[in-house]
């Protein structure tokens, strides 16, 4: 029978729950198309939305909180493999070895005591503070759920009221229903009421003291870790000392030497648009700067443009005749200017490509008489514009000015336009600068290999680059 007894008592509070459902969705359906009114509480809804901000910041700050240990636990693994392998590799006879092993267990323990206190002091006050919104949130959802009761047994007593044939007995049935909800609802309204705005100041003292213990964790673990790592660099540093390697010195990293001057190409540009507008130059081999002209009888040039004297990065080589006793040619800018004997007779060119062989006398064929023609000059040569004569014409492959090949030692990524970006293994056609004037101390011109083989466009991908970041190669 007490069976029989539980059983009628919980089917029946489950068709009293079935029952409230429906009544509850019926009343909202009436409110939603305004056929019934609404109890609001305009203060209670912004209590409300202030807590469900809450949780929301709440919640984002403990996953943030989660990830930055699982990022501190990450670091104490790669700190302690690391510190492992140090202990590996230190042979037992390098002085200093007791001390890295003791270092190494400082380490350890100084990680696990990091993450241990700010699991303790704030994540699981974290978890404290988050542990009491669940509570919360379901009283607000009840509270809203006996409000829609109360409205809807108010609902219920008013329509009674206004019946044409009123039935006393439900409406007083009616009135002590609507007075039971309301009681209820407002019991749960009032300790909401007083409960919510207190959460809602709370976060900022715990925003204050979360991010306070962990600045202050933080602070304290890398000091030691400060000391620790101090203390393995002096025990380093005697075992460098021991082995006769000074530490200062065992790994100097490769820097290029400052530039003194602004981008070459630009600078080239203004000066080439400057000497264009200027007076032309006598461009006569055998005529010198200051003073008038010699008489020639004869000039013969191979060249390889026509502004071969004139434009600094072109080179010439030719058989030049001139009437004056000697004619001063410089073959290198540190070197003086060499006469040549005027009394040389006309030797006819070879082959320009070939290497160039000293002049040889030769029988003068010409029908005027030796008496009446002046001394010829006969000299020839290889030479650049920037003074600098080679022993031979440059190969064929190769861009204008070339001296020879460098293989880049180290990276190097160019800090301005007309500087080159250097891979550790590329080759470099080093060339000669257009003027030498231009050039920086420890500081080449040349073309990478690559991009002379690829479209021989030598102004296009020309540049400079540090002489210490490459070592000769050819």
């Amino acid at each position: 029978m007490a069976e029989l007894g539980s059983k009628g008592v919980s089917a029946g509070k489950i068709a009293s729950n079935v029952q409230k459902k429906l009544t509850r969705a019926q009343e909202k359906v009436l409110q939603k198309l305004g056929k019934a009114d609404e109890t609001k509480d305009v203060q209670f809804e912004q209590f409300v939305l202030n807590f469900n901000k809450q949780l929301t910041e709440g919640s984002k700050l403990q996953k943030d909180l989660r990830t930055y240990l699982a990022s501190v636990k990450a670091m104490h693994d790669a700190s302690k493999k690391l510190t492992e392998c140090l202990q590996d590799v230190y042979e037992p006879e390098w002085p200093g070895r007791d001390d890295t092993n003791k270092i190494a267990e400082n380490n350890d323990l100084l990680w696990t005591d990091y993450h241990q206190k700010l699991v303790d002091q704030a994540l699981l006050t974290m978890d404290t503070y988050l542990g009491q919104f669940p509570d919360i949130k379901s009283r607000i959802a009840k509270r809203g759920r006996k409000l829609v009761d109360y409205d809807s047994a108010r609902h219920h007593y008013e329509s009674l009221q206004n019946a044409k044939k009123k039935d006393d007995a439900k409406i007083a049935k009616a009135e002590e229903e609507m007075v039971k909800t309301q009681k209820v609802f407002e019991e749960m309204n009032t300790d909401l009421q007083e409960e919510l705005p207190s959460l809602w100041n709370s976060r900022v003292g715990f925003y204050v003291n979360t991010f306070q213990s962990i600045a202050g964790l933080e602070e304290n673990f890398h000091k030691e870790m400060g000391k620790l790592h101090q203390n393995l660099n002096d025990v380093l540093v005697t075992l460098d000392e021991h082995q006769g390697k000074p530490s200062a010195n065992a790994f100097t990293p490769v820097k290029a030497q400052p530039r003194k001057k602004a981008n070459l190409f630009s600078r080239l540009k203004i000066k080439r648009s400057s000497d264009t507008s200027s007076t032309k130059v006598n461009k006569t081999p055998s005529s010198p700067p200051d003073g008038p002209p010699l008489p020639a009888t004869e000039k013969t040039v191979n060249h390889q443009s026509e502004e071969a004297f004139g434009s600094p990065a072109a080179s010439a080589t030719g058989t030049f005749f001139a009437d004056a006793p000697s004619v001063a040619i410089s073959k290198s800018p540190s070197q003086p200017a060499e006469p040549i004997p005027a009394a040389r007779a006309e030797q006819p060119k070879k082959d320009t490509e070939s290497k160039p062989e000293p002049a040889a006398p030769e029988k003068d064929t010409t029908t005027q008489s030796q008496s009446s023609l002046p001394a010829v000059v006969v000299e020839t040569f290889t030479a650049t514009v920037n003074g600098t004569v080679e022993s031979s014409p440059p190969k064929k492959d190769m861009p204008p000015g070339f001296l020879y090949k460098v293989k880049a030692q180290h990276d190097y990524g160019a800090t301005d336009s007309d500087e080159l970006n250097l891979k550790s293994g590329d080759v470099v056609l080093v060339t000669e600068f257009d003027n030498p004037e231009e050039q920086d101390e420890g500081w080449l011109m040349g073309i990478k290999e690559s991009d002379w083989l690829q479209n021989k466009e030598f102004e296009k991908h020309r540049g400079v680059f540090p002489e210490n970041f490459t070592e000769k190669y050819l």
